[in-house]
């Protein structure tokens, strides 16, 4: 059948023709970046999956409304970091919101009309959605595509294509799981990019974490460790950042056992090693040699505005030109400066600016352009999984099984890199130590808040921040650490409920 005939008796024939083309530009354009590409369709019908450069173009959809997901209303920090002992309640957050997220005011009422405001924008999981139910039109579509499609190995890439698609779907449901527990569990094909989600009520957080862990296993059997092209390193999933998802998966069940023994794989693998820390802001201009799995938006097509990301928020003049003032997200000075005690920390001194001011500046995300008109360009990656990561989270798997004589050597091995000595931390501070090493070495990427939620979980440690309003050891025990759902998705879909904690708190 001829492509305009395709077109014509196909009832999403105006979407199918913008995705055709899209995918024809693409494979007669080698130059042109596979993660650049958005995705243009949401047709499921069958005439279209009939080659390898259609079936890649759908993948690279995938990934690029994870980058969505993680963007919109800064969900990786407001989340990861925002709520953590990085800032406090004591230091005024700039910004609309901010402040309710630091200080964990989730219930705070937004007008169901500002669908701008970013507290509603990281209460909703609508972008998740749109990266799942794009995974559920590449598993059901990428079968059909006939060998003869291929330009490639054709069983070779149809398991890349699957198993990065199942890593998509995967990814996503372990990252609502994280955030807010129970969350609809959905295996239908809309024809929409915006899913609904009206009579799909609220799954409980084990099965959105077995279902997560489910996919990664089907993503594990498909990847390889390799990639099809230097670019794809570490923004493309292959084995590796499928293990370091299921490492993840693990440690926030509980399942230490489980967790040691996949994160083990990734750390002996070979396939990644530190890099220097002298260089190590180069981390995340993203696809360094640590890095596992990262969100990719550090070319000019994929970054965004500096002033409206994680960019714009943390840095100030000289490392922003466009902010001659003090940084918008102010940090905890001190906790910071004790999380930081030891001026050897080379992490410390290539890590930050102006350290002992006032203000300090958090230099991890400014690999910034200017365009023409003088707009800052955010060119790093949001770096999700790296070696020292997965490395700690073994450690933490170790100690937590009172395995500490292995666990010391990874702890020492990340704290070598970063010119420190050998932790003196007693067996029974172990835990908590490791858990603090990730505090320096991850600091503001997205890790500290769900890092100290697992410390209250195993130690009955709270580190939250030195603020009496953020969250007692009561209202973690009765689940404040899970967010709200924005009232809007609740009203529009009467199956869906309230998270436990806040359902009474809910302004």
């Amino acid at each position: 059948m001829m492509m305009k005939e395709i077109i014509k008796n196909n009832p999403f024939k105006k979407l199918l023709s913008i995705f055709l083309i899209g995918a024809a530009l693409m494979s007669v354009s080698s130059c042109k970046k596979f993660l650049d590409e958005k995705p243009v369709s949401n047709s499921s019908d069958a005439a279209y999956w009939l080659t390898e450069a259609q079936g890649n173009s759908a993948i690279a959809g995938g990934y690029s409304l994870l980058r969505k997901a993680l963007n919109d209303g800064l969900f990786h920090y407001a989340h990861g970091d925002l709520p953590t002992d990085e800032f406090s309640t004591e230091r005024i957050i700039g910004g609309e919101d901010w402040d309710f997220m630091q200080s964990m005011k989730w219930y705070t009422a937004v007008p169901s009309a500002s669908t701008y405001r970013p507290l509603m924008k990281v209460r909703r999981f609508d972008n998740f959605y749109s990266a799942i139910n794009w995974a559920n039109r590449c598993i059901a579509g990428i079968p059909t595509i006939p060998a003869s499609g291929y330009t490639s190995d054709y069983t070779a890439k149809q398991r890349q294509f699957l198993g990065e698609a199942y890593f998509i779907r995967a990814f996503s449901y372990f990252y609502m799981g994280r955030v807010w527990g129970g969350v609809p569990i959905i295996n239908d094909v809309s024809s929409n990019e915006e899913v609904d989600l009206t009579g799909y009520p609220r799954s409980t957080a084990a099965q959105v974490l077995a279902k997560a862990t489910s996919d990664a296993k089907i993503a594990q059997s498909y990847l390889s460790w390799t990639y099809s092209a230097t670019a794809d390193r570490a923004v493309r999933a292959n084995k590796g950042a499928v293990l370091a998802l299921l490492a993840h998966i693990y440690a926030w069940q509980g399942d230490y056992a489980a967790c040691e023994t996949v994160a083990d794989s990734v750390v002996t693998n070979g396939m990644y090693s530190y890099v220097s820390r002298a260089n190590y802001l180069s981390i995340f201009k993203g696809q360094s040699q640590e890095g596992i799995f990262e969100i990719a938006q550090n070319s000019a097509s994929e970054a965004s505005n500096g002033v409206n990301t994680i960019t714009g928020f943390l840095l100030k003049s000289p490392y922003l030109t466009t902010n001659t003032g003090n940084t918008v997200w102010p940090m905890d000075t001190v906790s910071v400066r004790k999380l930081f005690a030891d001026t050897n920390d080379v992490r410390r001194k290539v890590g930050f600016g102006l350290f002992d001011t006032n203000d300090p500046v958090c230099l991890k995300y400014s690999n910034v352009t200017y365009t023409s008109s003088n707009s800052p360009l955010n060119m790093n990656n949001i770096i999700v999984f790296r070696l020292a990561d997965i490395s700690l989270l073994e450690a933490e798997a170790q100690a937590a099984q009172n395995k500490n004589a292995t666990a010391r050597v990874l702890l020492n091995t990340v704290r070598t890199q970063a010119g420190l000595g050998a932790s003196i931390a007693t067996d029974s501070e172990l835990f908590e130590a490791i858990i603090d090493e990730r505090g320096r070495e991850l600091f503001m990427e997205g890790h500290r808040f769900y890092d100290l939620v697992r410390l209250a979980k195993v130690k009955r440690v709270f580190k939250f921040g030195i603020s009496s309003n953020k969250i007692s050891a009561t209202e973690f025990d009765a689940g404040k650490y899970y967010w709200p759902i924005d009232p809007v998705l609740i009203q529009a879909n009467s199956m869906l409920s309230q998270t436990p904690f806040w359902a009474s708190r809910m302004l």
